[in-house]
């Protein structure tokens, strides 16, 4: 006979951690969408639309060197905060 193993506390904990990162996500979408706004309408040369470009590019980059099988690191708890690097 085998013994079977209940992983039920790591199941737990990984759908824990993706519903508090979800939350955190919508938190904070919900207060910075002000200053997205108000940044966008202060954006007369258009730098933040080709930083976004940029930032598009590279992901389709990342994301073709993850197919190949290189390890890109992970954005962690808070990974949500990423798009604040526009509003530099």
């Amino acid at each position: 006979m085998q013994a079977l193993s209940f992983r039920g506390p790591q199941l737990f904990a990984a759908d824990a951690h993706a519903l508090l990162n979800g939350l955190a996500r919508a938190a904070s979408h919900l207060v910075t969408v002000r200053v997205e706004r108000i940044a966008n309408a202060c954006d007369v040369a258009g730098l933040l639309a080709a930083r976004r470009a940029r930032r598009v590019a590279g992901e389709a980059l990342f994301r073709a060197a993850d197919r190949e099988g290189r390890r890109l690191r992970g954005r962690g708890l808070f990974g949500f905060f990423h798009y604040l690097g526009d509003l530099t």
